[in-house]
């Protein structure tokens, strides 16, 4: 049976040269909660310590353990879930392999091999710097060069976030001991089908002995099938009469199986692989009618008017949100009455822990592949990383219920067609091929039962502005930028994808973030922990619109901001959800935030909920 070994303990991280003392290491972390740990570095969420990190990101790093697998098995495999992001593998003096992506795994054959096992991490900046002088500048929303690394984009900093570029093992390392075969691949396609409920499973597998005979069992709601493997693959399904149907929260419940899947050398298990599961269709309505081009979810046969909300990272360092968390979060969105969770594209694929929350609230989550507000070079290194982390985390998500719709990307068609991208580009590529060509090309071949979009917003053809409220989906940000929100109420979108108002976070987040500064509106350390462009201005011209200005008063000013966010809001999704069936949702900008700041967010970044 497949042995497998979390290498949690033993590391220790130093800077690449050398230069530096040996510090104790958390795998999975990050270099800047390692240095934060070892009091190297002061917590960069306070005050205005952000700044004072910023070398943490220029600086290459080096993780290191000593690595003695036991001997037992026929293959030895070294796996990293998540390396973030330009690092050398190193064991022993050999190299393994090399990476430049975070949003893949990585899997390397140690066997027979031990020693000192190094993991090299280069700055995501010279990376990034180094293909942008390589394939030529492409236009963005902001000057860091997010959009030439395969990396959370939001590490470089948006318009709420800080720019804290990390480096680390974000996700668990172990080792894998096996003889035989493993699996090594199971794609789910989970359907309902005139009432009997459909599991086939497309079983890919590894061996070490081409001639072994194999098999694979499944089981899911007392239903058990045995099947073949003829050479690397294999298809089992299993039907299930008269399931149980999840459907989303506030239409009926959420039921979910246990799929369990076993690989055999003869009567001897060699594998096994569990996931939940849940029975429904999915499909979205993208009609033409009188008012133009829709957008409507609809789930077991019924249409639904989506509440939801837009997801960033909830941390800015990843490797520190445990499911605890996660359902924390969720739950306060699902207490709110959402019932739709869009991840969004500059962030991550999140983890299982993520999916497994939404399975159970009943929370649809729209997930963004991770392409945001920039021109993308469809060129190498890039096209090939592109391609290998989607047809990954398309399979490795497939198994959720709650996973209803695959979106190319956030605001890359408009921004080509609005923001003089076009111009600028004079014919460079700038991700088209990607949103139009190879993420629905890998949605079709692999997860046939769930619908794609390439972008948002996006009109569905360009025949249409890419954010025409009158097709497809919408986002509104003249209002927020230049009007009043009463202006929410002079157009009906067929979907509203992307809408809010900013407020500051509450006080007792306000008092930890800042320690000793006397606050105020343009204090410091308030300006410092507010991103958006003229955002204070902003906040005061919608604030002037309806109360009095508080001149000098900064807890009239915390007050009436926050309460002039959540009417601002509740005006927007009050029209527009009266106007169902004509506009099918609304997903408000956004519900959480990865650090204290005066954003969009409807919960700080301390947890606390705002008046919204």
């Amino acid at each position: 049976m497949l042995q497998a070994t979390p290498l949690t303990d033993g590391w220790i991280l130093r800077t690449f040269d050398g230069t530096a003392d040996a510090l104790p290491a958390s795998v999975p972390g990050c270099v800047h909660t390692d240095l934060l740990a070892a009091g190297v570095i002061p917590d960069p969420f306070l005050g205005r310590n952000e700044t004072a990190v910023a070398w943490v990101g220029r600086q290459d790093w080096t993780y290191e353990t000593d690595l003695r697998p036991g001997s037992g098995h026929e293959q030895t495999d070294l796996v990293f879930e998540g390396l973030d992001t330009v690092a050398e593998v190193v064991l022993d003096g050999r190299l393994l392999g090399r990476t430049r992506n975070m949003h893949r795994s990585y899997r390397f054959d140690v066997t027979g091999l031990s020693g000192r096992l190094s993991v090299r991490f280069g700055s995501a900046y010279a990376e990034a710097e180094a293909v942008r002088g390589a394939l030529g500048e492409r236009p963005a929303a902001y000057a860091e060069p997010f959009q030439y690394v395969r990396k959370m984009a939001c590490s470089f900093g948006w318009d709420w976030g800080p720019t804290l570029v990390t480096a680390g093992m974000w996700r668990p390392v172990r080792l894998e001991q096996w003889s035989t075969a493993r699996i090594s691949r199971v794609r789910p396609l989970v359907t309902v089908e005139e009432g009997v409920g459909v599991v086939e499973l497309a079983v890919e597998v590894e061996r070490t002995r081409v001639e072994a005979p194999l098999a694979v069992e499944a089981t899911v709601a007392g239903e058990r099938v045995r099947a073949s493997i003829d050479g690397t693959r294999g298809v089992v399904r299993l039907e299930v009469p008269d399931p149980l149907l999840w459907w989303p929260r506030g239409y009926g419940e959420q039921p979910l199986y246990d799929v369990e899947l076993t690989l055999l050398h003869g009567a001897s298990p060699l594998d096994v692989w569990r996931r939940r599961i849940g029975f429904r269709s999915i499909e979205l309505d993208r009609s033409a009618d009188e008012h133009g081009t829709g957008f409507t979810f609809v789930v077991n046969g019924e249409r639904l008017f989506a509440r939801g909300v837009n997801w960033i990272p909830d941390d800015v360092f990843p490797s520190r949100i445990t499911r605890a968390r996660y359902r924390e979060r969720l739950t306060q969105a699902a207490d709110a009455g959402v019932d739709l969770v869009r991840i969004w594209g500059g962030g991550i694929y999140e983890s299982a822990d993520f999916y497994d929350v939404c399975d159970e609230l009943g929370l649809l989550v729209w997930q963004d592949f991770p392409f945001a507000c920039a021109a993308y070079p469809e060129e190498q290194p890039l096209r090939g990383e592109v391609e290998a982390e989607a047809r990954e985390n398309v399979v490795r998500l497939m198994p959720h219920p709650s996973l209803v719709l695959w979106n190319g990307n956030n605001e890359n068609l408009w921004g080509f067609r609005d923001w003089q991208w076009e111009e600028r580009l004079a014919g460079e590529s700038w991700g088209e091929g990607y949103y139009l060509g190879v993420l629905p090309r890998v949605v079709a071949e692999l997860d046939p039962t769930r619908p794609y979009t390439a972008g948002s917003p996006w009109s569905g053809s360009w025949d249409h502005h890419p954010n025409d409220p009158a097709h497809g989906t919408h986002h509104s940000w003249e209002v927020w930028n230049r009007e009043d929100y009463a202006e929410y109420r002079r157009e009906v979108p067929r979907f509203m994808a992307e809408f809010g108002w900013q407020a500051p976070p509450a006080h007792a987040t306000l008092r930890r973030a800042l320690p000793g500064e006397e606050l105020a509106a343009d204090s410091p350390g308030m300006l410092h922990h507010q991103k958006a462009e003229d955002g204070n201005g902003k906040l005061r011209r919608g604030l002037e619109r309806h109360f009095a200005w508080p001149e000098g008063d900064f807890d009239r000013w915390h007050y009436l901001t926050q309460v002039n966010q959540a009417r601002a809001v509740a005006t927007g999704i009050e029209h527009w959800r009266s106007n169902w069936p004509v506009c099918a949702g609304t997903v408000v900008w956004q519900l959480n935030d990865c650090w204290p700041v005066t954003s969009w967010a409807a919960i700080d970044g301390d947890g606390r909920e705002k008046p919204l």
